[in-house]
């Protein structure tokens, strides 16, 4: 029988240290270690006690949640779940704290005597993938190198988006370890880069646009939260908003970005599906299409549907995943042709997409760069 996943919840609220314990007792291989008050007091335990697991709360007096975080990563590299407010104060902490090596984070509801367990499956599903993940890899996590300055778009681009028709049309999947995946690869694109990229991130409603503003201050292209009718433009990346699913539409006028509210999708609203069916259906053989890091299995559905419809599918390599969920899923169902590390991610989305696109395998990238996809590439 395997041990229980030992957890410490690190919070400041004495409500918050009686309800986490409370709902994680359904799940009988999670065992809550202690809890602290505040980050000395959990660092302490961290040593006393031995984790597997932290749950942290970012906002505490005395030494505040994002200095624990660091000098967790500094000392153990533990895999820490953030426990977030939900308000915009709390999305841009959250999203420092994914930056700075955080495994992932749920967010509080408003009402958190009352709702507080609607949130126990998600905390409990995020503790198992955390303790059974190889961590986040400090070569993927936000470099100041990496940046491009806030204007590197506008310089390059005249100072505006031009309304210019893409090359190509690659639309990505993600969830857990996403933030810093996508920060990673976008950063990595040119400012030539002449692809549209159209993306569900599993993220909460209030999170998606300033992730979006984060992701457009560290790269090339322009990267804005979608929104009904926006124009799939090249080098532009849309994200999904949080609790809306986006569908894309050819028209005559161009390809535009649709967003609905219809019911969740394999218990996701944003939907990878939802997404991967629609370029599937309007776009066919236009579209690359890319699962990223992530638990569970959202996405390959849709990605065998673009396969059969004549787009080109590419899975990221279990070696570079923080969980390798969605990826997996989509390689054992056959659906993926070809498995990239992450690194190698940028070179094959400017094999397509870039000024020296067509030099390269019709593939969207050299072969020594890529896998065969196989069922045993897990």
């Amino acid at each position: 029988m395997k041990k229980p996943v030992r957890v410490l919840v690190v919070d400041d609220s004495a409500l918050m240290r009686k309800l986490i314990p409370k709902i994680l007792e359904r799940d009988y291989s999670i065992e809550v270690v202690g809890t602290a008050i505040d980050g000395n007091f959990g660092l302490k335990k961290i040593e006393d006690l031995s984790p597997h697991v932290v749950t942290l709360d970012l906002e505490m007096p005395g030494l505040n949640g994002i200095d624990t975080l660091k000098e967790i990563m500094r000392r153990w590299r533990l895999p820490v779940i953030v426990v977030s407010s939900h308000s915009t104060a709390g999305a841009s902490i959250t999203l420092k704290a994914l930056a700075l090596g955080a495994f992932d984070f749920v967010a509080k509801p408003r009402d958190v005597s009352a709702r507080m367990p609607e949130i126990a499956d998600e905390l409990i599903k995020k503790i198992h993938a955390a303790a059974e993940s190889a961590g986040i890899q400090p070569e993927f996590l936000p470099q100041e190198s990496h940046s491009a300055p806030a204007d590197a778009y506008a310089s390059a681009h005249g100072g505006k988006l031009q309304p210019v028709a893409p090359s190509h049309i690659i639309a990505i999947g993600v969830s857990t370890g996403g933030p810093n995946a996508l920060q990673y690869l976008f950063s990595q694109l040119s400012p030539e880069f002449s692809g549209s990229i159209v993306v569900v991130q599993h993220m909460p409603e209030g999170f998606t646009e300033l992730f979006a503003k984060r992701l457009d201050r560290s790269c090339s292209i322009r990267v804005k939260e979608a929104q009904a009718g926006d124009l799939l433009v090249a080098g532009r990346a849309l994200i999904c908003p949080g609790n809306r699913h986006m569908k894309v539409k050819k028209l005559p006028l161009g390809n535009v970005a649709m967003l609905s509210d219809e019911a969740p999708v394999n218990g996701h609203r944003p939907s990878v599906d939802v997404l991967f069916r629609s370029v599937a259906e309007e776009l066919g053989s236009q579209v690359m299409a890319v699962l990223m890091t992530g638990m569970g299995e959202d996405g390959a559905t849709g990605m065998g549907e673009i396969r059969a419809a004549g787009g080109f599918t590419i899975a990221q390599s279990q070696e570079t995943c923080v969980v390798f969920g969605m990826p997996k899923v989509a390689i054992e169902r056959g659906y993926v042709m070809r498995v990239a590390d992450l690194q190698d991610l940028p070179g094959m989305f400017q094999a397509r997409c870039g000024p020296d696109s067509g030099r390269r395998d019709g593939n969207g990238g050299d072969s020594s760069e890529v896998k065969q996809a196989t069922a045993g590439s897990d």
